[in-house]
């Protein structure tokens, strides 16, 4: 490919991004922060090379391993919901791609993010190193049993799905704290569910069906 053709895909990517953007907000979403990540981060390299004409479209893409990056108005979504302020930090379950850590840096997030699959994590690492993503601690390793050498955590995002809400994830939890994780007795069939933390007391809001990858591990399937 030539200089000027590498050109005008940066260009067209960057218009992807824009439509993107635009669509998100005609769906609701109203966090400028959350807006401006999805805005900056590239969400095409993410993805394989394979797929990357597609990266912007409203819907999953398969990443390898049995594991999907969530299509764009899932991760706007739940990053909404965790109403976070930059300076805070975030424990992500389920590293994948990376995109959605890269979104929660770029929101100026300290994030901690913990992935089971080692060649997902590796290419993770990788990637955000090459993008100049810094900042970040990974982990390889159980989710499901969080960080607890770091918590607590403001903030937890989980983007699987157990069966339950896995009990280290609400020790590691701040108090005040808010964490979005999908929970289902069915498999790839889940409620998504804020919780919330405050003075001791827990509360749960349900936001509706989703449909995540297995959350695998000592509590989860």
């Amino acid at each position: 490919m030539t200089v000027s053709g590498q050109h005008r895909t940066f260009a067209d990517f960057r218009r992807q991004r824009a439509r993107m953007v635009r669509r998100l907000e005609a769906q609701g979403i109203t966090d400028e922060a959350v807006l401006a990540a999805m805005r900056s981060v590239r969400r095409h390299c993410f993805v394989p090379e394979a797929l990357q004409a597609r990266a912007y479209e409203e819907h999953p893409l398969p990443i390898g391993f049995g594991q999907t990056i969530s299509q764009p108005y899932i991760v706007a979504y739940m990053s909404q919901l965790l109403e976070a302020m930059a300076g805070m930090t975030v424990l992500e379950i389920g590293t994948g791609s990376g995109y959605q850590t890269a979104v929660l840096r770029e929101m100026g997030l300290e994030v901690c993010t913990v992935e089971r699959v080692r060649d997902l994590h590796l290419a993770a690492r990788d990637l955000l190193a090459t993008l100049d993503i810094s900042g970040i601690r990974m982990r390889l390793g159980d989710g499901t049993l969080g960080w607890k050498e770091q918590s607590p955590f403001n903030r937890i995002i989980v983007t699987a799905g157990g069966p339950n809400l896995p009990l280290p994830l609400l020790e590691q939890l701040a108090d005040p704290g808010i964490m979005v994780i999908p929970v289902g007795q069915t498999r790839r069939e889940q409620k998504l569910l804020r919780i919330a933390k405050r003075e001791g007391r827990v509360t749960a809001r349900t936001l509706g069906n989703v449909a995540f990858v297995d959350l695998v591990g000592d509590h989860g399937w």
